[in-house]
């Protein structure tokens, strides 16, 4: 993955980690408060106290969320300063335009979820509500400008600021983020009050929880293969060494084999214990079983990403999103034939053991963004290498910054754990029914 532990390898590490931490509740920031703002809507139709306790917590779990990520997101801002300053010499005017918008939908994020938080009974129960959809929408928005900049890092159509923001790869891009948060989220959630639910089945608030992540974690994980195959598609035209990286296809060849599993070689080009399918990579590329495949040898060596670790990531991501989409349409056959959403023990355990596989896609697809890159920083216009920092003393930071990680995911892991225990006390509900 890196070229040693020298001065661009701390560089790397140090983006790659921050950008791993955050990405956790960046996701969860699009994602929850839909949820919460569903729970919300749920109480007023049916004025049940449950509910109305369920939007709270998941308030409460926003604004946690939301604080750290406001935390981890004002570190990136200086690293990307800091660590590349050739980067944004050369491109800050490029991509100013989106993150001075994503500050803005950042913002505005930020006044209606203390709206929402405090103005509970203090406002209209209509502004309240609209409070919590304001959320909603500038945390999708938020995360909908950040993810034109990394289009427009991965395939730029242009570097003046409009070209930059609209490059051609953003309409692939940015649904296939926004649905991973959605997605990732709704499965965590899934998994965690199927937990519980295990450990006591007579917690009604939890079950209703579950049945409110459930549909949009069905729903996503259905949808989310779809917006791959287009990103691929697109990736196979706009990116094709990309592509090839993505499958380690090392040689140019009509009816490309598609490789699923297994370890290549990249001296020969052959897969070992990988199942092979004849045409397959050719079929999802082109819609074509005959169709030319582009390979590694069409590019120069030195272009090359790092192959192995971006398959590897490949693989997880798309087995991860297998998985996840198979457990989507069991859950809607048995309710279907069951006419209601199946909650027995059995379904129980396969949703703990899925819940986290959206987070693992999530992360998996991250790494195959930015490894598939490499070794652009934008590809095609400035190297990794020629962007980093001259600041000899980067190890400092590093350790610094990945303990200052750790220390603030754990507190969110405490913090997150100990409102999901108050959810799980039998007096809560009534408590929540009276507005405490």
């Amino acid at each position: 993955m890196l070229s040693g532990w020298n001065a661009l390898g701390y560089a790397r590490s140090q983006m790659g980690i921050s950008l791993a931490f955050h990405i956790v509740f960046a996701a969860a920031g699009v994602a929850l408060p839909a949820l919460m703002v569903s729970a919300d809507i749920r109480h007023r139709w049916t004025r049940d106290p449950e509910y109305l306790l369920l939007s709270k917590q998941l308030a409460k779990g926003t604004s946690i969320l939301f604080a750290v990520g406001a935390v981890s997101g004002t570190v990136l801002s200086f690293e990307l300063g800091l660590l590349w300053p050739q980067f944004m010499g050369r491109f800050g005017e490029s991509i100013g335009l989106p993150f001075a918008l994503e500050g803005f939908a950042f913002f505005t994020e930020a006044i209606f979820l203390g709206i929402y938080l405090y103005g509970r009974g203090k406002v209209s129960p209509g502004l309240h509500l609209a409070s919590g959809v304001a959320v909603a929408v500038s945390g999708a928005a938020s995360a909908f400008f950040v993810t034109l900049v990394s289009a427009f890092m991965n395939g730029p159509g242009g570097t003046d600021p409009l070209a930059a923001m609209w490059s051609p790869s953003w309409p692939y891009q940015v649904v296939h983020v926004l649905l991973s948060c959605y997605q990732a989220t709704a499965w965590a959630m899934v998994a965690i009050h199927g937990f519980i639910l295990l450990r006591d089945p007579t917690r009604t608030l939890h079950r209703k929880a579950l049945a409110l992540a459930l549909p949009m974690a069905c729903l996503t994980a259905l949808v989310q293969p779809l917006s791959g195959d287009r990103s691929a598609k697109h990736i196979t035209v706009a990116q094709p060494l990309k592509l090839a990286a993505l499958e380690a296809h090392l040689h140019t060849e009509p009816r490309a084999p598609l490789h699923v599993g297994g370890v290549p070689d990249l001296e020969t080009g052959e897969f070992h214990g990988a199942l092979a399918i004849p045409g397959g990579l050719s079929f999802l590329a082109h819609g074509d079983f005959d169709a030319t495949v582009t390979g590694l040898d069409a590019f120069p060596r030195a272009d090359w990403p790092p192959v192995i670790a971006v398959r590897t990531a490949f693989q997880i991501m798309v087995g991860a999103g297998s998985a996840m989409a198979l457990g989507a349409l069991a859950v809607i056959a048995a309710a279907v034939r069951r006419r209601r959403m199946p909650d027995g023990r059995r379904w129980l355990w396969a949703f703990v053991i899925l819940g986290p596989l959206g987070f693992v896609s999530l992360e998996a697809g991250w790494l195959v963004t930015e490894w598939g890159r490499q070794p652009w920083i934008v590809r095609g216009l400035l190297r990794t290498e020629d962007a980093v920092t001259s600041f000899p003393y980067k190890a400092a930071p590093f350790w610094l910054f990945t303990i200052v990680y750790l220390f603030l995911g754990a507190a969110v892991v405490y913090l997150l754990a100990k409102q999901i225990i108050r959810a799980d006390r039998p007096h809560e509900p009534s408590a929540g029914a009276h507005g405490a």
